[in-house]
């Protein structure tokens, strides 16, 4: 080492904030307390605001500087800006009513959890990393499982387990790379995929995520199947599916994975599970039950019809509580019945991750369930959520909703000028204007969003264009539904 090197000295040793253009403690401490000022504000305020962002592309970025600062600025600056060029430009998720896509709840409890987390800055990639990162994770995650009814198997005490992922794409991803492992005995990691060797199955409702799934792994399009649905439930056809699995194995083919969808996204289609599961059985092809939106309803008894079959034959399960479950974005929780092959199919272990625990093999190290290495604290959010609100508040959440959406649903089909179109057994509502064309229903859409009040968004459901209105908002009440109703009517031809 030079010996004219020079350290400079903590001007303030007692501050561990302080220093060379960090912010001291007792400014992060000044400045904590406006940001959650001002995220207290803006829940107070969101109704007041247009739902969706009113600016044209480029409008967000025209008015920040083209080169990055120079000098350091005082938060104040950031904070301002934030008002001035950030939030014109979103559309809030959170708005009352916001009724587009799926929820994306958030709630006091999971802020604050998240918030924890961030400030933590604690990686949980190896139980060694942070020992109570995996511990309090693979404790909630059993919690979970016993709350929304899921068998022993996936509970840590069995062979299998859970993991929080960031979405349910994710959970699709690993677990077409397991059920691959699990086919090939191992081959496909070590050799790769020989073309036409596996097959995969979704019903034509299921989501895009299964698509990119088998691009990511190198399958191709060309091993996707898709399986046509009932339609009059919308959900897949059981005797469609074996007539794929039995073809592709008359071919010499392997069916890898089945994804049944409990709740899909255009129309919350319940595919039946009981029956897709026993053909997997019988064809040894691996179940994976995306219930990323409508697994949240089984936490009450009575909507845990829903997840028939899944106890008895899924091999893996994912649902999202950054959904319809009050844990903000991103939290998915993924469940395996036995995560041998999951283990198998992804971990890699160089030297510079060794250590006693990993290696007794008596831990659990999370960076062997999923693609990435690294990890946040994601589980301090879920657990927040879990204990604040408690199963109790947990089900009075997903009861009111389902109790609005019935009543929408009331609604449309007493106006003789729309008509439903898919069944409604949870908290999505898909309706249209009646009539032999789109362009009516096209035209309505477009004028309702534009208004700023509301906000819808659309599928296709037999060809025709539907409207979908989502209900699932943590502020959202039964004002804001019926007026939501109200305008509609009111813009209706």
């Amino acid at each position: 080492m030079p010996s004219d090197h020079r350290y400079v000295e903590d001007p303030d040793p007692v501050d561990p904030l302080a220093g060379p253009g960090h912010m001291s403690s007792a400014e992060f401490r000044a400045y904590g307390r406006q940001v959650i000022d001002w995220i207290a504000d803006y829940y107070e305020r969101i109704e007041s605001l247009p739902v969706a962002a009113r600016v044209r592309p480029g409008d967000v970025r025209a008015q920040l500087p083209a080169h990055p600062p120079e000098q350091p600025e005082p938060f104040d600056a950031v904070l301002a800006d934030l008002d001035r060029v950030i939030v014109p430009g979103l559309t809030h998720w959170q708005h009352p009513r916001f009724f587009g896509y799926f929820p994306a709840n958030s709630s006091g409890p999971g802020i604050l959890g998240d918030l924890l987390s961030t400030g933590l800055g604690v990686q949980g990639m190896l139980w060694a990393t942070s020992p109570a990162v995996t511990e309090l994770e693979t404790h909630v995650l059993d919690w979970f499982a016993e709350l929304i009814g899921l068998p022993e198997r996936f509970r840590s005490s069995g062979p299998g387990g859970g993991v929080i992922q960031d979405t349910a794409s994710t959970s699709t991803l690993v677990a077409l790379l397991a059920a691959l492992h699990r086919a090939s005995g191992g081959e496909v990691g070590r050799a790769g995929i020989g073309a036409g060797r596996y097959t995969v199955y979704g019903s034509v409702e299921a989501h895009s995520a299964l698509l990119k799934a088998v691009r990511m792994v190198g399958l191709g399009e060309a091993a996707l199947r898709l399986v046509e649905v009932d339609d009059a439930t919308l959900a897949m056809r059981p005797g469609r599916l074996a007539d794929l699995l039995a073809a592709d194995v008359a071919a010499g083919a392997t069916p890898a994975l089945v994804l049944a969808t409990v709740g899909t996204t255009s129309t919350t289609a319940i595919d039946p599970v009981p029956e897709i599961g026993a053909l997997c059985q019988r064809y040894g092809a691996w179940l994976h039950v995306d219930a990323a939106y409508a697994g949240a309803a089984a936490i009450c008894p009575e909507l845990r019809w829903t997840h028939a079959g899944v106890a008895e034959y899924a091999d893996s399960y994912a649902m999202n509580p950054h959904k319809w479950l009050l844990t903000n974005f991103d939290c998915d929780t993924f469940y395996i019945a036995d995560r041998a092959p999951l283990v198998a199919a992804l971990s890699v272990l160089p030297e510079f991750l060794r250590n006693a625990a990993t290696d007794a093999g008596t831990v659990i190290d999370y960076r062997d369930w999923h693609p990435q290495l690294g990890r946040r604290f994601r589980a301090l959010k879920l657990w927040a959520v879990l204990r604040c609100y408690g199963a109790t508040g947990l089900r009075a959440h997903i009861r009111r909703h389902v109790a609005m959406a019935a009543d929408f649903a009331g609604w449309v089909a007493a106006d003789p000028r729309f008509e439903l179109v898919a069944p409604h057994p949870l908290s999505l509502v898909c309706f249209r204007l009646a009539g032999p064309t789109d362009e009516p229903t096209t035209d309505l859409h477009r004028r309702l969003n534009a208004g700023g009040t509301l906000f819808l968004t659309h599928t296709r459901v037999r060809g025709r264009y539907t409207l979908r209105l989502a209900i699932g908002g943590t502020r959202t009440e039964p004002r804001h539904v019926a007026e939501t109703w109200a305008a509609i009517q009111a813009a209706a031809p």
